[in-house]
């Protein structure tokens, strides 16, 4: 082999969420409702935001785009853990599990600032509304879009090429659902300390910065929220609650298994499964039942598939 990568291990064994057969058919159960939820939820938004001409403008823009990043941080894992509650080995290939480490990281980042670009897309809808049209026009909606996605490629990069290199000699038993860069880097055969810290180093970039940013946009929201009048302050502050509970949901997991680890197995299992399955699961929720104009574009929606215009009673 050459001395670049020292790789003997084909694949990887996962040791899943559960042991006993009867906890894994329920979790199959559950988990195949909840990734069905995820996908059908996240499409109706897609297809709400692009159909009705009510949501066509900078925020729904991102927000389509955030459902559909959510489909695809779901289902980078997802469908692998449940095909797995229903085997016996459950195994993933070297190419496999590299793609998982990649994607994983690509999407997460993305994510996060896209999260950001929603947050400053509000800054500007509230501290500045007179220009909001201006500022926010497609072209600079789809700078931010992109800027989201290359900054995921990057991040997701600069995770594989290092993990590729590893030397994997011996142990590939993986106590996780999906190949977890942390637990990765444990099984290389090597003193992976100093790799361990350039890698929280690396996703503290990405997480801390976007959150600081997410904060300072909230905060002077918050602040010109309270100086204005009292309706105008009402719907600001229903729309940035729904934000502000979507960036708890997906940045805290991330944060305590990322950048300040906590190193509890099933702690760390709980807020993967956390911000890979019910993060999707929620961002639907939170941002059809808490707006208005997403729950009147599915009135709308229904109504005009079941009384579609130009047909006859």
């Amino acid at each position: 082999m050459d001395g670049g990568n020292q790789s003997v291990v084909s694949e990887f064994i996962l040791w899943g969420l559960a042991h006993s057969q009867n906890v894994q058919l329920l979790l199959f159960m559950m988990f195949l409702v909840l990734y069905l939820l995820i996908v059908s939820g996240n499409i109706i938004i897609l297809v709400l935001i692009t159909t009705d001409p009510h949501l066509h403008s900078p925020m729904y823009f991102l927000l389509a785009n955030l459902s559909f990043v959510d489909m695809w941080l779901s289902s980078i894992t997802t469908p692998k853990m449940i095909s797995d509650f229903l085997r016996e080995n459950k195994t993933i290939s070297f190419a496999g599990c590299m793609s998982q480490v990649f994607f994983a990281h690509c999407i997460a980042a993305g994510e996060m600032v896209l999260l950001v670009a929603m947050a400053y897309d509000r800054y500007v809808a509230i501290c500045k509304p007179l220009h909001y049209f201006t500022i926010m026009n497609l072209k600079r909606c789809t700078a931010l879009v992109l800027t989201s996605w290359i900054t995921g490629f990057i991040h997701g990069i600069s995770y594989i090429v290092v993990t590729v290199r590893l030397p994997f000699c011996g142990p590939n038993e993986i106590d996780s659902f999906f190949c977890d860069m942390p637990l990765v880097i444990k099984l290389a055969c090597m003193d992976s300390h100093d790799l361990h810290t350039l890698m929280n180093a690396d996703c503290g970039v990405v997480a801390v910065t976007c959150f600081i940013l997410l904060l300072i946009s909230y905060t002077y929201i918050l602040i010109t929220v309270r100086q204005s009048s009292k309706a105008g302050a009402s719907k600001a502050l229903s729309t940035c609650s729904a934000h502000i509970t979507v960036v708890m949901i997906f940045f805290v997991p991330c944060i305590f298994i990322y950048v300040w680890p906590l190193n509890i197995t099933w702690l760390d299992k709980f807020f993967a499964v956390f911000y890979s399955v019910f993060t999707p699961l929620l961002n639907p929720a939170i941002y059809t039942l808490r707006n208005r104009e997403m729950k009147n574009a599915m009135k709308r929606f229904i109504s005009n598939f079941l009384h579609p215009k130009g047909s006859s009673l």
